[in-house]
């Protein structure tokens, strides 16, 4: 994360927290003991520029946890050296804090914007550019990246989807909820939690759906899993669902929620023309 911010003092006085068990990685061109004395030196240098009033640069560097873990304070210094390499941030004025009173242990690191000529460094995508940087120190010293993280993350989301899809089928095909409230429960006997998403007016707006510690909206498992498709595919009672097509309201969990008028026209309609088809069926035994 990188960013321009004006508020010098306050921020470093932020990354010098004893609390948080802060020392300092990292240090250029600066010898106070403490972020007053530190901010004072910035504004030494600032002051040659008087247009720029964001004029600190602030960045929070952020390993993994695992890796993180593993830093001793010389890679620690290294990480933040190479990203001011990458950045082009040398000859200035800069400190660094790592923060290791957590399990995540990151640096805080604050250089100043303005160069001893007085001239302001260029802060254009300062975000997407830090991030740029860091990725690319990540790799050259072996850690594990941004992208990589969230790869990893997205391919564990998949396989979550997929498992969620294969229990819905088999829900759907083999236990033949009637309604939602049992479609709920035969979800929950398998480690399934369908959430309902009920709006400010007590409308069913639809389901979402925690498995494996993701917590997923239907249609983000799977196109065929949106409420209005669930309920295709559900075999309502006749009578129940005429009630539903009558008030636009159904019986959900042991309370009385709102429905659109499409869904509940579809699922009376539907409940009718299965009703139908039962009907012919038994003629047809006859």
């Amino acid at each position: 994360m990188g960013k321009s911010i004006s508020h010098t003092g306050a921020s470093m006085g932020y990354g010098w927290n004893e609390e948080k068990d802060a020392k300092v990685v990292y240090r250029e061109y600066l010898a106070g003991d403490d972020p007053k004395e530190i901010t004072r030196e910035f504004k030494i240098i600032q002051s040659q520029n008087h247009r720029c009033e964001k004029n600190t640069l602030s960045f929070v560097l952020s390993p993994t946890i695992e890796d993180g873990q593993e830093l001793k304070e010389k890679e620690l210094k290294e990480i933040t050296e190479r990203f001011i390499k990458e950045m082009k941030l040398q000859e200035r004025q800069a400190i660094a804090f790592v923060h290791q009173n957590t399990s995540h242990r990151h640096i805080h690191l604050y250089v100043n914007r303005i160069d001893f000529d007085g001239k302001a460094y260029k802060d254009s995508y300062i975000g997407k550019r830090s991030q740029q940087a860091a990725e690319r120190v990540a790799q050259q010293m072996g850690m594990t990246t941004v992208r990589e993280v969230q790869q990893e993350k997205l391919n564990e989301v998949k396989i979550v989807r997929e498992e969620i899809k294969q229990i819905h089928e088999k829900v759907i095909t083999e236990m033949r909820p009637k309604d939602f409230d049992q479609y709920i429960k035969f979800m929950k006997q398998n480690e399934v939690n369908v959430i309902p998403s009920i709006g400010k007016s007590n409308q069913l707006r639809g389901f979402r759906f925690g498995y494996q510690g993701q917590n997923l909206k239907g249609s983000d498992v799977h196109r065929t899993m949106s409420m209005g498709r669930i309920a295709e595919r559900i075999g309502f009672d006749k009578n129940a669902a005429q009630m539903i097509g009558n008030g636009n309201t159904m019986p959900l969990l042991g309370k009385t929620v709102g429905v659109s008028p499409n869904l509940a026209a579809n699922i009376a309609q539907k409940a009718i023309k299965l009703a139908i088809k039962k009907t012919i069926g038994l003629g047809m035994e006859i």
